[in-house]
Parts: C-alpha cells; structure tokens; sequence
C-alpha cells in the first residue's frame, strides 16, 4: 500500500541534513489558493498552472523545500509550497528521491513539472541563494524575494544569478518577486533574470529588478537563439546597468514597465531578436533601447512610450541606438490579450504593485491597482513538454506534411551569382541552387494571391551545408518579421496570409546556397 503524501514527505525529510526545519502538509482545506492566475506568454503553449489543485505543504529552510518536492508520489504530482522565513546556505541542503534532483546551497528545479513556490506570512527572502530551474515546466514563483546571489566570493550560489532558467525550460510564471544584488560583476554578481538554452514561454510581472549591474538576458551568446516568447509587465528596473533585458534571437513583449537610472544600456534586442515595446516609462536613463555591443542588429516596435530625461549615445561600430526619436523597424504580433495602462501612469501603478510583500495587487489596465480575487485551485492543462524552437530551424529538416507551396509558385531576390537562378529553389532538384552575389542576400517565393504559410524549408546545396548564418523570414507584404534564427532547416510560426515571403541571409560562414526554399500550409 502506498503511504500518504504527507508521510511520504516525512520519510524524505528522516534523511534531510540535522536541523532542517519541518515541512507541514496542509489539509486540502487549508490550501491557500493565490490571488491571480498568469498572464503574457506564460498562458501559452497549454497554460502555466504550477502546482494547482496539489497538495499544500509549508516550508521554513531550503532543506524543507528539497524535501516537499522529494516526498511527491512522482516528479509530474503538483504541489504548492508556502515558504516563509529566511532560506539561506546553513538551512538548504541536498535531498534525494525518485521525484526531485536537488543540490545544497540553491533552490534546484530540475526535471520537474507542476510546482508553485509562493511567499506568505511575513515574507520569505532567499539570501544568497539563487533558484535555478533546469529541464521543467509548468512553474511558478510569487511573492519572494531573492538577494545578492554571488557567482564569485563568498558563498556562491546558482552561477550568481537570483533566478535562472536552462535546458528545455517551459512554462515559467514569475510574479510579484524582489530580485536584487549589491553590485555588479566586479561585486561578485551577475544576472537577476536569466534564460538560456531553450528556454520557451516564460513571464515576468509585477516585480523589482534592482541594484545590479546586469538586469538578465534571453539566450547567453550570439547563437544561443532558441530562447523566447516572454513577457514582462509592470516590472520596476532600478539602479542597472545593462540587460533590462538582453534579447538574443528570441520574441519579447515588453510593456508598462517603469525603467529607473540605466546607466549603459536597456533593452537590448541583437541577433535577431525581436521586442514588442509599448507604454513604459523610462526616467533618468541612457540608451534604453537598441542593439548593443555586437554587429548582429535586433529589431523592436515601438508605441505609447514616455522617455523622461533620457540620453541616447551617438551611433557607432557595434552600437546602434534607437533614440533620440525610437521608430519601428520591424511588426511583432501577439497571440494573447492584454490591456495597456496608459505609460504616464506607470510609475505611479508600479510603485503600488510591483514586487514581494505588496499583497499581489494588479493594475485594472486603467491606472488602478487591485487586489484579484483568489483562483480556483482545480488543475489546468498541462504544458506541452519541450520540443522544438518555433523561431530556430531543425539541423536536419525532414518533409512536412502537405504539398510544396513553392512548386509552380514564382521567385525572386536581390543580386544572384553567376550560374545560379531564382527559380532554383523551387524546382526539387538539390542539385541547383541560387546564391547572392556576396555573402547575404534575399530570396523570396510570391504567388499571384494571397497563400497561406505557416511552415518553410531552408535546404542548402550539398557542398555547401552549414555555410547559412543568420537569418530573417519576412512577410514581403507587410515587412513583419516571422522568424529569425540561425542556419538552414525547419522553420515554423504562426499561419500567416501573404503573398510573397523572404528569406533574409543576414550572415555566413561561407558562400550561402539555397538548393530549396519550400513552403507549406502546415
């Protein structure tokens, strides 16, 4: 027969470090049940449900937490763990069961699903501790505060960052939290908010950044692209230097955040990455959006922003700024609903809402905080486990369904070299290709009405495989951008209407040749 959970929890903590406080497993009503449900791009791709309709335990030590996730009957079982206190390096250790893999000396969320950690009481601060969350899904983390996590010094914890996520991340709703550092990275410190590694689907909101000097990045170099789809709103970013955030090859929506004393750089969007920028306050501050520090440019749309004592740098090699008058360069479309508060209210609405402790109170979307009503506790569906990068291509494309919408359709492009043809990459022959007369260049597929594409095969010459860097996917009717990434393969985005589509080669690593461009429904 098998034990009950609490039981089970019990016997998890009988082999926890000597001193570990107790976890409680609350009956099912007692269960508190969170005001608030997710929003952003967290509600995609299934939904971010964390730990509802589980069993609720509470949780006083980072050793107890380890605990309640081991004692679950599996890795997938939800639950809900109220933390309260301080959870520092003397109180986390290392638990072992079937249904966790932690570590002493961080919260490690790793190959689980199905978790809220929620701050009650009078608070729960994890000093010196960072979270780390690494292959898994379905997450929450509210009403905590997270502080001077070090990477160098002493003690160290989670690479230095207060919150970091790697390795087939999705679904992650972070909401109502304090994230902060003493410094920066001469300080010991490094990002406050980081994801990396296929890390897909994730949300900020109502939250401080503070104090550090690097706010957090999506993708940790130029060709970690397979990042993206997140959120933040009505987030407080103060005293930072960089990184409000980094965007790397990824989609963000970012709106009614008020940015405080950037000191370097704000939001910046290279490699490809794409942000949706509308109705946030930027005051006292420079160069709050752009592409910094690299060649590889980014791309935003801009809208309803107030920029109050902002400064912008001249542009240069390897630093384009988007001010001093920010414009579009590119369209960013939504796939959820969302109401904007009008950006010259948003320093008063975050100020009452944003961060650990201030009661999960919300804006009403007009300039108004609330305090939400509590939610179900019933179980929501549960997120698609990881897969592939919408936005980055397969190394190796298999064939999809569905006809080739290039075959009998036309093509052009820009400047082609000698003895290569347009038509090329849509005759099915892998033998012939075109290539641009330089290193990038554009080839496109256009029908003579509008076609429905929501799947495209980049299929490169055999001689030349690997040589396609970067890229962008436009719709040529309206210039929006429907994915960028790198190398050739499987690209996929949302079913769009158009009639003539561009693969944009925006770098190589040798001379680019397109055997194919196929096109498909689905």
């Amino acid at each position: 027969m098998r034990r009950p959970v609490a039981l089970r929890l019990q016997a998890a903590l009988a082999t926890a470090a000597v001193g570990a406080a107790i976890v409680v497993a609350l009956p099912m009503h007692q269960a508190s049940a969170a005001a608030g449900s997710a929003t952003g791009y967290a509600t995609r791709n299934g939904g971010t449900t964390g730990g509802a309709g589980g069993q609720t335990v509470r949780a006083t030590t980072g050793t107890a937490i380890h605990a309640a996730l081991c004692g679950r009957a599996s890795s997938s079982t939800p639950i809900v763990i109220e933390v309260t206190g301080t959870i520092n390096h003397g109180n986390t250790s290392k638990v072992s069961g079937g249904s966790c893999s932690t570590a002493d000396g961080v919260i490690e969320l790793k190959q689980i699903s199905n978790v809220t950690i929620i701050g009650v009481g009078s608070g729960a601060v994890f000093d010196q501790l960072g979270i780390h969350i690494r292959e898994a899904s379905n997450i929450i983390i509210r009403n905590v505060t997270v502080r001077n996590v070090k990477k160098s010094g002493s003690p160290t914890s989670n690479g230095g960052d207060a919150i970091g996520m790697e390795s087939n991340v999705r679904n992650v709703w972070v909401d109502h939290v304090t994230l902060e550092a003493s410094g920066g990275e001469s300080e010991g410190f490094d990002g406050l908010f980081d994801m990396k590694d296929n890390t897909q689907y994730v949300t900020l909101s109502y939250s401080i950044l503070r104090n550090s000097g690097r706010g957090g990045l999506i993708g940790s170099s130029e060709s970690d692209r397979s990042n993206g789809f997140v959120t933040f709103h009505h987030n407080l970013y103060e005293n930072i230097d960089s990184r409000t955030p980094l965007l790397r090859g990824g989609i963000a929506h970012i709106y009614n955040n008020h940015y405080v004393s950037i000191r370097e750089s704000g939001i910046n969007s290279r490699a490809g990455g794409q942000a949706k920028v509308e109705n946030n306050y930027f005051r006292n501050s420079k160069d709050v959006l752009g592409t910094f520090y690299t060649s590889e440019r980014g791309y935003w749309q801009v809208a309803g922003n107030v920029f109050d004592n902002v400064t912008w740098s001249s542009p240069g090699t390897d630093n384009y700024p988007a001010g001093p008058n920010p414009q579009s360069n590119t369209t960013v479309s939504i796939p959820y609903a969302y109401t904007l508060d009008g950006a010259a209210c948003v320093p008063d609405v975050v100020r009452q809402t944003a961060g650990a402790n201030t009661g999960l109170r919300e804006s009403d979307g007009n300039c108004s905080p609330q305090t939400p009503a509590p939610t179900s506790t019933s179980p929501g569906p549960t997120p698609t486990s990881p897969g592939p990068t919408p936005t980055s291509p397969t190394p190796t494309p298999t064939q999809p369904g569905g006809p080739n919408l290039s075959i009998g359709a036309g093509s052009d492009g820009s400047s082609k070299a000698d003895g290569t043809s347009y038509g090329n990459v849509r005759d099915g022959n892998m033998s012939t290709y075109w290539s641009p007369a330089g290193s990038t260049g554009q080839i496109s597929i256009k029908w003579g009405s509008a076609t429905r594409v929501s799947r495209v095969v980049i299929r490169e010459e055999a001689g030349a495989v690997g040589n396609i860097g970067s890229w962008r996917l436009v719709n040529h009717d309206t210039g929006a951008v429907l994915a960028s990434g790198s190398g050739a393969g499987v690209i996929t985005f949302p079913a769009t209407s158009l009639s003539k589509i561009t693969f944009d080669v925006t770098g190589s690593t040798g001379t680019p040749r397109v055997a194919e461009f196929e096109t498909y429904a689905a």
